[in-house]
Formats: structure tokens, C-alpha cells, sequence
């Protein structure tokens, strides 16, 4: 790549950092106190730390680039009016979210009448977010309130899934191999992976009709090359070793409760096919980067988190070995973790 792509991503990148970062100060100083007492000076990482790592993660995503693991980001330079528009619904739903922070409203979606199709576990409003899962607003609004969140870095840390799936790729060749995202939400990932791969088939699952239907219009450039299905993640309609070459998972497991995690392991482990590969994308974890071990502790208090604590101290890798994979690698991408494990050929 030329030496003015690369500076055309790092200037694009600044913006796209001060641009939620501000939504991001705006949003903090309008939301109630925290309950709990307040963490004792210097046990939090401060901003310089923050945004030096957030820097860190956007030079990979370049290199990664430069490497040809994947595009430049589609949406690296995205419309002003799009994003005008997606900032003024951001700060028009803080009032709701913060009024359900305030008054620890975390189960509005309960009382939906699609509930009893879906776990208990899912039927909460996640973060505070209007409409937990279950609405087009949400589907509409849910990435950018992310991107809002990791100050800009989200995609970025999804994209880091493509590095482990283009090395698989580049021994066997994306003809004819499938991808399946659980738990796929708005299909941002698998946009990028179809950006990446364009004779990858890709499939997504996910518990949402909303979700899906926005992940369907975000696929749309693509017809015929990819699937939808709407299902869960520890139940996965497929038979024992006949389902996709690659999976991934990305952002689920924080919210799973800790018997779930282990069924949705075990579930991806079953379906993939021998000699396949698994990526997770995830929060950090205790002990990944201990900087932030007092922020991730403190994550669930801000937003409605109930199975945080515990994710956070439940190594993924575990779960990935006691389910018959082998574990390949781990690496930490700013504030997630990206885990990889291979699953043994039958004649090995």
C-alpha cells in the first residue's frame, strides 16, 4: 500500500476516534453515579493508557491490510449525513438508557410476547438498551452504540478474526468452504469477511428476527451467497461434523450464562468440520492485560451485564479444550481477545 494509504487511514482513523469519543464523554457526563464506592486513585487505566492501546489496535488493523488479510474498511470514510444521523439517534435514546440504569430497569423486553420462543437468560434489556434485542430500532442502532463504547474501535477488533481465517484460508482456498457467524447480529463481521473472501459462502445465526432482517439488507450485495437462520447458539440445527470449515463467534460469550457457555462451546465444537477452525472474539479477560482488571470488574456496574464477572474469569480456551478442540492461539486486540482453535482431522 502507498505511503498516502496508510495516511489516509491513520487521519480517518483520528476522526472516527474523536468522533465517538466525544458521544462517548457526552453520553458519561449526562448518565446517573455509579453504585458502589469509587475505585481508589490509579487502580483504573486513564485515557493516555487507553487511547495509546486503541492506537495500537488501529496500526494492526493497517498491517493487516498491508498483509492482505483483508480491504481497506468499506466505511473508513463514511457519509456525514450517516453519521449525523445514527449520532442524534445515539443521544436521543441516552435519556431511556439511563433511566433504566437509574432505576435498574434490566427486563422491559421480558414482558414481549415472542418470549416464550427465546431463553429466559435473553429476554433482558443488555446494557440498558431500548428493546433489548427484539426491535428494529435496536438493530438499527446497536453498532453504532458500540462503536461509541470502544471509541471507535469495534470494527476494528472484529476484523482482527480475518487474520486466523485467512491463514486457514490460504491452505485451503475459500472455494466451496462455508463460514458460519453465531450469534451474527447486524452481519457487520460477515460483510468484512465477504469484502475479504468473495467465494466464501457465509451463514449467520442468530436469535433475532430484527438482527437478521438488518443483517440480510447489510448482505445484500451478495445475493445467493449467503444464509440466514434464526436459532441459538447452543442448539445448533446442524449434524455432527458436517457443518461449516469455519466458524466464528464474536461478542456473545460475556452475555451467556456460565452452563450456556459451555453448551454453545461444546455446539460449535460438534458442527464444525474435522480439520476446521474456530475463532472467538471477545471481551478481555482477567490477567490478559492487568491494567484493566479493575475496569472490567467495575464494566457490569455501568451496564447491565449479569453474566460478566463470571465470563471474565472463566478462560475461554478451557471451555475450547474440554470440547475436543485444540487450542491454537490467543492474541488481545485492544480491549477483546481473539482465540483460535482448530479442530483435529479424523485421521489425526
Amino acid at each position: 500500500m502507498s505511503l498516502f494509504g496508510r495516511a489516509l487511514f491513520g487521519a480517518a482513523q483520528t476522526s472516527r476516534t474523536l468522533w465517538f469519543g466525544a458521544q462517548y464523554s457526552l453520553a458519561q457526563r449526562l448518565a446517573p453515579p455509579l453504585d458502589g464506592p469509587s475505585p481508589a486513585p490509579g487502580t483504573l487505566p486513564g485515557w493516555p493508557l487507553i487511547l495509546r492501546d486503541l492506537r495500537g489496535l488501529q496500526r494492526q488493523d493497517w498491517q493487516n491490510v498491508e498483509n492482505g488479510y483483508y480491504p481497506p474498511p468499506a466505511d473508513i470514510l463514511a457519509s456525514p449525513i450517516k453519521m449525523l444521523r445514527n449520532a442524534a439517534r445515539f443521544i436521543r435514546d441516552v435519556p431511556a438508557v439511563n433511566l433504566r440504569r437509574r432505576l435498574k430497569a434490566n427486563s422491559d423486553v421480558f414482558q414481549d410476547v415472542t418470549t416464550a420462543r427465546r431463553p429466559r437468560y435473553y429476554m433482558q434489556n443488555f446494557h440498558y438498551q431500548s428493546g433489548g434485542w427484539l426491535t428494529d430500532d435496536s438493530a438499527a442502532l446497536y453498532d453504532h452504540q458500540v462503536e461509541v463504547l470502544f471509541t471507535g474501535g469495534a470494527d476494528a477488533m472484529r476484523r482482527q478474526a480475518l487474520v486466523p481465517i485467512g491463514d486457514w484460508l490460504r491452505v485451503h482456498r475459500a472455494e466451496g468452504r462455508q463460514l458460519m457467524d453465531v450469534a451474527c447480529g447486524t452481519a457487520r463481521f460477515l460483510h468484512d469477511a465477504k469484502r475479504a473472501h468473495p467465494a466464501l459462502h457465509v451463514m449467520g445465526l442468530d436469535m433475532s428476527e430484527n438482527y437478521l432482517r438488518k443483517a440480510r439488507n447489510n448482505l445484500r450485495r451478495w445475493p445467493g451467497a449467503f444464509s440466514m437462520v434464526l436459532g441459538k447458539g447452543e442448539q445448533l440445527p446442524l449434524a455432527d461434523n458436517m457443518g461449516p470449515d469455519l466458524m466464528t463467534c464474536i461478542f456473545l460469550f460475556h452475555e451467556l450464562p456460565r452452563k450456556i457457555c459451555r453448551r454453545v462451546m461444546a455446539e460449535m465444537a460438534r458442527v464444525l468440520r474435522p480439520g476446521g477452525r474456530l475463532v472467538i472474539v471477545d471481551s478481555i479477560q482477567i490477567g490478559d492485560h492487568s491494567p484493566y482488571d479493575k475496569l472490567l470488574d467495575r464494566f457490569p456496574m455501568a451496564f447491565h451485564e449479569p453474566y460478566y464477572s463470571d465470563y471474565i474469569r472463566d478462560p475461554l480456551e478451557q471451555l475450547g479444550i474440554a470440547s475436543g478442540l485444540r487450542h491454537h492461539n490467543t492474541r488481545r486486540a485492544f480491549f477483546a481477545r481473539v482465540v483460535t482453535f482448530d479442530k483435529p482431522d479424523r485421521a489425526s
